[in-house]
């Protein structure tokens, strides 16, 4: 699937299956300055991993570059979005995962001193993982053994990339790097919460018409109000983000050779094919029909 469709990540799609909650996603991105990942977030953990560029990463109001060899922890729930930066290429994958994967069968050791405190976030990951200490290098190692053995594919990888995780878990707890993020102030509360509501609005309406004041009045706040703070937190505008999140709808529909472009048009929200031809064209860079005859052809890279 294109890299586009699947850095969606939706608050609803299951990563990996009920017996194995993961899911590695390779994503490659063209131009400079635009999202990579528009601002989303899901109940699940990830690690994202930049294998070459450099992206602007936000996780809820914070906002940092991650270079190539670096790499991103992001908690279940936390907003988070990419800008690419630079004049490079930019490509990553993202490791997304239930943190249940990792839980005990009985209440043991490993679940009260570290699965726990993880899923609490009151002793999780560092956000921003470098290979400038050795507890960064060893992490970044581990990450790049999981995508190796994810893309492998090979018999047992399941218990591999468990025992990765464990390690890892065991690299912060000798150096004493854990991180509480269990509490956050009310301000920057207050602020991903109006966000959120904002976004979840949006995504349950896309398929009609929606006019700002709408979503606004969702917060609330004045038009003039929303359209700056929409602007402050993720970098894109309303309508902007908007149009993105109904083109990557459009684009998993257009996986479905059975729907016509007209039909998939108006099923995200767009009255008139010419613009949404317009927009799918400036995002994915063709057309529609050229982006379902490619992907149609096209194998999947995704564990």
């Amino acid at each position: 699937m294109d890299q586009t469709t699947r850095h969606s990540l939706k608050e609803d799609r299951l990563h990996g299956d009920n017996m194995f909650p993961l899911a590695a996603y390779w994503i490659e991105h063209e131009e400079s300055g635009v999202p990579v990942l528009d601002c989303h977030w899901h109940a699940e953990a990830e690690f994202f991993y930049v294998l070459e560029g450099e992206v602007l990463f936000q996780v809820d109001t914070d906002y940092f570059p991650v270079r190539a060899g670096e790499a991103v922890f992001i908690d279940g729930g936390d907003i988070h979005a990419g800008h690419a930066l630079g004049d490079q290429a930019c490509s990553f994958c993202a490791i997304v995962f239930d943190t249940h994967l990792l839980s005990s069968a009985s209440y043991d050791a490993v679940q009260e001193r570290f699965i726990s405190p993880l899923q609490d976030k009151k002793r999780t990951f560092p956000r921003h993982i470098q290979p400038n200490t050795s507890w960064g290098s060893a992490l970044l190692q581990h990450l790049q053994s999981i995508m190796k053995i994810c893309q492998s594919e090979s018999p047992g990888l399941e218990s591999a990339v468990k025992g990765h995780f464990y390690l890892m878990l065991h690299e912060i707890a000798a150096e004493g790097c854990f991180c509480n993020r269990s509490e956050t102030s009310t301000a920057d509360t207050t602020k991903i919460d109006r966000l959120k509501k904002a976004i979840v609005y949006m995504q349950q309406n896309f398929h009609r018409p929606i006019r700002i004041v709408e979503i606004a009045d969702q917060i609330p706040m004045s038009e003039g109000q929303f359209c700056r703070f929409f602007k402050t937190m993720t970098r894109q505008t309303p309508i902007e983000y908007l149009n993105a999140y109904r083109i990557r709808q459009a684009a998993e529909l257009l996986l479905r050779p059975e729907l016509k472009i007209s039909a998939v048009a108006l099923d995200v929200g767009f009255d008139h094919i010419s613009y949404f031809v317009k927009v799918f064209r400036k995002m994915m860079k063709c057309t529609p029909s050229q982006f379902r005859k490619k992907q149609l052809e096209a194998p999947e890279r995704r564990i």
